[in-house]
């Protein structure tokens, strides 16, 4: 677990079902967990002189990963999208959020619903402010991306446009770091590096490598 900021933290593990490694973030100001897996040192060692967190978040119903986990050491309330009933039925246990709730304080969820209902992106309000993408934008080397075509559907190219679209509305938020469920974050530079990639045209922005 690394600070990025004060009291935002980042980490990855290794993902053994997409066989990949994942990012997941700690906002401490807020208590908030973002798409959290357990840290490699594990829970009590990486929480031990840290704020106990008070909500495990996750930006997409793909994302709970290890919210269950944390409710259970921390007592924390587990916080999806509304729209991911659909997708984890009804026996999953969460606290269902919809667009422009304040999921936890400084934190709000903005859905972005292109590749599914249930995608959304968080605007953190604390420090430099940053945005918390789900599968919608990734990170790796030096380019912002998509995922590869074959993960967005049969027109790749209709999807690219619509999550343009709604990221451009983010523009209008106050941040200054990306943080990204897929590749690393962006400290500083996020909101330029972000309008730079939606000015270029569908097809000549770079693409993520496979997840």
């Amino acid at each position: 677990m690394r600070e990025l900021r004060p009291g935002l933290f980042h980490w990855t593990t290794f993902h053994e079902g997409i066989r990949a490694p994942v990012s997941s973030y700690y906002v401490e100001p807020a208590g908030a967990l973002i798409d959290a897996r357990v840290p490699d040192e594990g829970i009590e060692a990486a929480f031990s002189d840290r704020a106990t967190p008070q909500q495990a978040i996750a930006t997409i119903g793909l994302h709970m990963r290890h919210a269950d986990r944390f409710a259970e050491a921390f007592g924390c309330s587990v916080r999806a999208p509304a729209e991911a009933r659909d997708r984890l039925g009804d026996q999953a246990n969460f606290e269902p959020y919809d667009d422009g709730d304040e999921v936890a304080p400084g934190i709000t969820a903005i859905q972005i619903g292109v590749i599914c209902p249930d995608e959304y992106a968080l605007h953190i309000a604390h420090g430099a402010g940053a945005i918390s993408f789900a599968d919608g934008l990734i990170h790796y080397g030096d380019a912002l991306g998509f995922v590869p075509d074959g993960l967005l559907g049969d027109d790749a190219e209709a999807i690219k446009a619509g999550l343009k679209d709604a990221f451009r509305g983010l523009l209008e938020r106050d941040f200054d770091d990306l943080l990204f469920a897929h590749g690393e974050p962006l400290v500083g530079g996020g909101q330029a590096a972000l309008r730079e990639f939606l000015e270029r045209p569908v097809g000549e922005e770079e693409s993520g490598e496979a997840l």
